[in-house]
């Protein structure tokens, strides 16, 4: 999965920096920073999350608190530097270089010294309250098998990550769904054929617009979501503290929607359409034939299915956009993948960008549309939890 990262880099900071307008504020400029930096640490998707939202938070604590005796840009660089140093350290270098020109640019003084204190702080404050919250708990996941009986040795990923502290959630299982369709139903035989005609890596039905489709949201990194923020966040006559809020609600959002989902997905250890379908002639379903070689268009990630991880996100992040919006109209929502030579897509409301987030997966091969159903109503949940939190929105 790293490799995957890692051809789309030069173009994504390349798109990045390219599109960024002319009204984008420090916020907005630090938040295609932070990703970059991350991005270039591949950092695994859930951790990347965990560390944005940390970041987030300090941004927007010292936006709404630093006061107008201090700097602005000062402050806001300062929690953003700060914050990524101690959880991404390997990108030293590149934070370092990140913080030293955009201080060059900020003269010497008192409101560039109160900037500097009040970004540490704030930096300091977040780190502390995140400092147990569980993201370096140890992995215990134990193969199913019978004893002698060989079964693959890759173990999967982050079976520990809904022991993590949350910060909307009362608890991780909190609006952990029912169970996926059973095995002998209609919808299961529905799911089952439908992504193994659209999500096959050969022979599949998709047009060449559903493959395009699916190559962009092969992209898991928080940064193919953060374009889609700032599609609101560049809007005209908005202030660095509504988009420090946005930010921090989106990020927070995005944590715990990972949390939750990692707890449902291990919770029922649903099997992937390459095991379901190369298994076929085992589910009791009449309806659902083998396919012996069958394999996915992307490469399954190693957690299991049920829930859509990318559908929870992406719901939750549309939810928060909503709020934010309120009853004014909707900008072109757009954002760039690195898995798709850093193109372009772009949308006219909310409810059709989580809808292509969730036929994706299905086009990629990795998810059932039940899955990506249950995902999107959790992701709308948490980010209502987000909204009414920072917004005040019900």
């Amino acid at each position: 999965m790293k490799k995957q990262l890692l051809p789309g880099l030069a173009a994504l900071a390349c798109v990045c920096l390219a599109a960024l307008p002319a009204q984008a504020d420090v916020v907005t400029d630090w938040n295609i920073q932070a990703g970059n930096v991350l991005f270039e640490a591949k950092a695994g998707t859930p951790p990347a999350n965990r560390v944005m939202a940390i970041v987030q938070t300090a941004v927007y604590e010292v936006v709404r608190d630093a006061g107008k005796e201090a700097s602005l840009d000062a402050a806001v660089a300062t929690a953003n530097c700060r914050s990524l140093l101690a959880l991404v350290p390997s990108q030293k270098e590149a934070i370092d270089r990140a913080y030293q020109a955009a201080m060059s640019l900020i003269p010497d003084g008192p409101a560039k010294d109160s900037g500097v204190a009040a970004g540490e702080k704030a930096a300091a404050d977040v780190l502390a309250r995140r400092a147990e919250d569980g993201a370096s708990a140890s992995e215990v996941y134990r193969p199913h098998t019978t004893p002698g009986a060989y079964v693959p040795t890759t173990i999967p990923v982050l079976s520990q990550w809904s022991q993590r502290k949350t910060w909307l959630l009362t608890s991780a299982s909190q609006l952990r769904p029912g169970p996926p369709p059973a095995l002998d139903s209609p919808a299961w035989a529905r799911d089952y054929n439908e992504v193994k005609t659209l999500g096959a890596k050969n022979g599949s039905t998709r047009t060449q617009e559903q493959t395009d489709i699916a190559r962009f949201w092969e992209a898991t990194m928080p940064v193919i979501y953060y374009g889609v923020v700032r599609s609101v966040a560049n809007q005209y006559g908005r202030s660095p503290l509504q988009n420090a809020r946005l930010f921090a609600a989106v990020t927070q959002a995005m944590d715990d929607a990972l949390v939750a989902v990692f707890d449902a997905k291990y919770h029922y250890g649903f099997w992937r359409p390459i095991t379901a379908i190369r298994n076929g002639d085992t589910d009791g379903n009449d309806a659902t034939a083998r396919d012996a070689t069958w394999m996915p268009f992307i490469d399954t990630p190693m957690h299991p299915e049920y829930p859509c991880a990318h559908c929870i996100i992406a719901a939750s992040v549309g939810a928060v956009i909503k709020a934010e919006v309120g009853d004014g109209p909707m900008p072109t929502l757009s954002t760039t993948s690195y898995t798709a030579n850093g193109a372009t897509r772009s949308w006219p409301t909310v409810e059709a960008f989580v809808d292509e987030v969730s036929f994706a997966r299905i086009l990629d091969g990795v998810h059932y549309r039940s899955s990506t159903e249950v995902g999107a109503a959790m992701g709308r949940e948490i980010g209502a939890l987000a909204a009414k939190k920072h917004f005040g929105a019900p």
